[in-house]
Order: structure tokens, then sequence, then C-alpha cells
């Protein structure tokens, strides 16, 4: 069995650190390496190709990874973050458990993750990737690669949609412009309203844009849907 890092017996902080810093750099290099072999023009809309941003590993009933570009203050005290890079993406990981934010303490995981609460509670509004990961059989490279691979192929589906939705929206790439910033922050609810404003025609667009919280994926598909039916019509 070799896939980089295997399962091991995590016992201390220490080597929880060290073995999500190991998972989050694997997460990483499994992206890259699908990057590569994408067109430039696809690489350059690829999110975790940009700037520099910072992953959290949160510890509450789940172990959450989260990577986000919203400014974060400074390390405090007991605090601890390590800075890497794999090629052109660099991250700066921080750990955040209830010593560091109390208000972790007081999250119900019981019935499963509490992604948005999680999030709400560490003050992060946008954020690039959210995953749920377990110590032990998943803090592995082999689930790493399939993490980072699954999250490539959706950045670059994600880019080629938005190519082809702005090719065909003649007179409102702006709007398109600011769907795309808005999908690449995490921001669901004004992907949907952008959406409909670039679209106002198609029902499909509509009703899953008037879902609680809409599915990015399949209102981007049903955009895309809707913008070549107009130009084709």
């Amino acid at each position: 069995m070799d896939e980089g890092l295997k399962v091991r017996e995590v016992s201390s902080p220490e080597q929880m650190r060290q073995a999500m810093a190991e998972y989050v750099a694997a997460l990483h290099q499994a992206y890259l390496s699908m990057a590569s072999t994408q067109s430039p023009a696809v690489q350059g809309r690829m999110n975790l190709l940009r700037e520099a941003f910072t992953v959290v590993a949160v510890g509450a009933r789940n172990l959450h990874v989260i990577a986000t570009r919203q400014p974060l203050p400074p390390p405090q005290r007991m605090e601890i973050s390590v800075e890497d890079s794999v090629g052109p993406i660099a991250w700066t990981l921080r750990f955040f458990d209830p010593t560091v934010v109390p208000g972790l303490s007081q999250i119900d995981e019981t019935q499963g993750p509490a992604s948005e609460l999680v999030r709400r509670t560490l003050g992060i509004t946008t954020h690039l990737y959210h995953l749920i990961v377990q110590p032990g059989s998943q803090l592995t490279g082999h689930h790493a690669g399939h993490a980072g691979a699954g999250l490539a192929n959706s950045h670059i589906a994600e880019a080629r949609d938005f190519e082809s939705i702005r090719a065909r929206s003649r007179g409102r790439e702006a709007v398109v412009d600011e769907m795309e910033g808005a999908a690449l922050a995490g921001l669901v609810l004004a992907q949907a309203l952008l959406a409909r404003e670039i679209a106002p025609w198609d029902e499909t667009v509509r009703q899953i844009a008037a879902t609680d919280l809409p599915d990015p994926g399949d209102l981007r598909k049903a955009l895309l849907a809707a913008v070549r039916g107009a130009s084709n019509g």
C-alpha cells in the first residue's frame, strides 16, 4: 500500500497538525497536476492558482478544512500557523479548535457536519472550498489526491461554463463577470440573483434561483442552456 501519506496513528496535537499539513499539500499537488493539463486561459481562471490564501483546519465533532482569501487576524498566543506552497499555489495553514475559538464547542454535529455554522462561528463569509475529513481513514494522501482532483475538475468545468455563458451573453458580459466572481467567492445567493439578471426569461433558471439554497452547478448549467437557446433562436 503506498500512496504518499498513509493511514497512521494520530495520537497527539503535533501529529495531527503534521498529518493535516501533509494532507493539504497532497490535496493542492493533485489540484495542480489536473490544472497543468488545461490551456493557459482555463488555468488562469482556476481559483487556487491565483493569489495566496488561508486554509483553516477546524476541529469540531468533524474536522473541517476551509480555504479562504478573506483576511483573518494574525495568530494569537497559542495559535499555530504554517506557510507552505506547491508550485504557484501558496497558502497559510491555521488550526482552530474550541480552545482558540470557544464558540466551536457549542456547535452540534450529532446529526451531521454543520458546515455553514462552523464558517459563521469563524466569521468566514467567502470560501474557495470546504471539505469534511475524518482523522485516520480519510487523512491520507490517497483521499487528498481524490479530493484535489475532484476540486480541480469542478473548477475546470466552472471556468469553461462561464466562458461559454459570457460568449453568448452580449451586452451582459459585466454581469457574467460578477456572477463568476460570486462563484469564486462561494456566494451562492448572489449567483442566483445574477443568473436571473442574465437570463430573466428562463423559467428553469428562475425556479433553481428561487430555492432556499440553489445548487451552483445546477444553476450554472441551467443558465448555460438558457443563453445557448437564446443565441440559437
